[in-house]
């Protein structure tokens, strides 16, 4: 049986500017913003992932402090060309560390609004390789 991540519920203070900054600067699908008298939830994708984040009031979220997820992990083709994208959007990130010289040695990160951090590793396989070959991204919402 395979087990699969989808979901990250990811702990904001103000899900209208997490949904912005995700979105707007880092370049997320909004998958859905749903609101009804009891909550408000949005999803957010990365292009090409098959997990998403969830941004909102449900009750996961409201025990988690804005700001408390630290060290989540994003992966790129090329570290240099996606930090350049999200300064150029207005994201505040750290220069780019190679760690080691193999492939997955090199990062980056940058945090959100309320201080969530993620790490941006370069994985050059991943140009080649797509987790998720493009034929089937419409079916996963990446």
């Amino acid at each position: 049986m395979d087990w699969t991540l989808e979901v990250v519920v990811l702990p904001v203070s103000d899900l209208d500017a997490a949904v912005a900054f995700y979105r707007d600067r880092v370049g997320f699908d909004l998958d859905h913003d749903t609101r009804t008298e009891h909550m408000h939830v949005a999803q957010l994708t990365p292009r090409g992932s098959g997990c998403s984040i969830v941004v909102g009031s449900l009750p996961a979220q409201n025990e988690m402090a804005p700001g408390s997820m630290r060290g989540l992990q994003l992966c790129v083709a090329d570290a240099r060309a996606a930090r350049d994208e999200l300064v150029g959007r207005g994201v505040e990130c750290s220069e780019v560390m190679v760690l080691d010289e193999r492939d997955g040695g090199t990062f980056f990160g940058f945090a959100d609004p309320d201080g969530n951090t993620w790490a941006v590793q370069e994985l050059r396989v991943r140009g080649d390789r797509p987790l998720i070959p493009e034929s089937a991204r419409g079916r996963f919402g990446g």
